[in-house]
């Protein structure tokens, strides 16, 4: 089995990759692909301006559509994006219009200047979108008063993406790429791959590679190649 991956190791180094084109993956509004685990973060991100507080969480794991829904309220508001840093003038743009943080838990933040954005959002009437992997409440804050400011968010969590989800974001994804696939072999990815949305970008970048490097169309097998590249090795440990 092993000597049997290396020569197909081997094959695929071989091969000539066709250059990396930019397909311009669609992620306006009409290509959101609502569904039950997303249900509540749209309609919040819609009712806009009309939020029930002005500071927002959206949390979830990678790949479930957070950067997504905060793209489209970024233009839907005309928000700015901030990082709230040391000496940065985060929140004095807050204070001027809607402000965006995104990946607050993995970017990190200093917790006066976050404080200071929330102060700036709540004194102006502006609003501040925020999102996370994790729950504010898990996040290292030292500061009481940010601590106190980040309760009193209001927090929508978005799940991991179903299979029926996952199907229609196969579907798009290569809809993107000008690519028709049949949906037997839509199934037979999304039983085997990562269930997130961020997994499905990547498969299908990597079957459409190896497809425009062979010049072939799109099969079972070829899918199977890919999702074993990407996925027997953390099997084997």
């Amino acid at each position: 089995m092993r000597e049997m991956k290396k020569v197909a190791t081997r094959r695929r180094t071989a091969e000539q990759l066709p250059l990396a084109f930019d397909h311009g993956t669609a992620s306006g509004r009409e290509d959101l692909l609502v569904s039950d685990r997303l249900a509540a973060a749209v309609a919040l991100i819609d009712s806009w301006p009309q939020w029930p507080s002005p500071v927002v969480i959206l949390t979830g794991p990678a790949g479930s559509g957070k950067s997504h829904l905060a793209e489209i309220w970024r233009e839907q508001s005309g928000a700015s994006v901030i990082a709230p840093v040391a000496g940065g003038s985060a929140a004095e743009v807050a204070s001027a219009g809607p402000v965006l943080f995104e990946d607050a838990d993995s970017a990190g933040f200093d917790e006066v200047e976050l404080f200071h954005v929330i102060n700036s959002v709540r004194e102006h009437g502006t609003s501040l979108l925020m999102t996370s992997r994790t729950w504010p409440l898990s996040w290292p804050v030292v500061l009481p008063d940010l601590k106190s400011r980040l309760k009193a968010a209001t927090m929508v969590e978005i799940g991991s993406p179903d299979e029926a989800l996952l199907s229609q974001v196969i579907v798009k994804l290569f809809a993107d790429r000008q690519l028709n696939i049949d949906d037997k072999i839509v199934g037979y990815i999304v039983q085997r791959m990562e269930r997130s949305c961020s997994a499905a970008q990547e498969v299908v970048e990597r079957i459409d590679r190896l497809a425009l490097s062979r010049r072939t169309k799109i099969t079972r097998a070829l899918a199977a190649e890919v999702l074993g590249e990407l996925y027997e090795a953390e099997d084997l440990g």
